[in-house]
């Protein structure tokens, strides 16, 4: 189980980190999204508030390759896993997969540090 969790936080921090930078460099090219989902991209670019996820995403992958801080890296990311599923369910439907997927990781990295959130769901 342990190389389980080696392999989710690695492949989660992947994730995380190349598509943060992208927001920065555009290295991948992407084109914008039509209709309701390219306003709220458009909202996002406009406002420059597409730059501090970008940077919760970079920072949150990063500490979860480098493996030291887990916890806040999964807390770092976890708002912005969940936008990334409302925006895949309520506006554009198209790459639910990688967004199910990278929800799974987290999920599955969540129950495996779980001991470290429990002071959350006590009462």
């Amino acid at each position: 189980m342990k190389i389980a969790t080696i392999i989710a936080r690695v492949l989660l921090g992947l994730v995380f980190v190349v598509f943060g930078l992208n927001m920065f460099l555009h290295f991948i090219p992407m084109p914008p999204p039509s209709g309701q989902a390219g306003a709220f991209f458009g909202a996002l670019f406009e406002s420059h508030y597409i730059y501090v996820i970008a940077l919760c995403q970079v920072i949150g992958g990063a500490l979860l390759l480098i493996g030291r801080f887990v916890s806040l890296g999964l807390t770092l990311v976890g708002p912005v896993i969940v936008n990334i599923l409302c925006f895949h369910t309520f506006l554009n439907h198209q790459g639910w997969q990688l967004a199910a997927v990278v929800a799974a990781l987290a999920l599955f990295l969540l129950w495996r540090y779980r001991e470290n959130f429990a002071g959350l769901v006590k009462p």
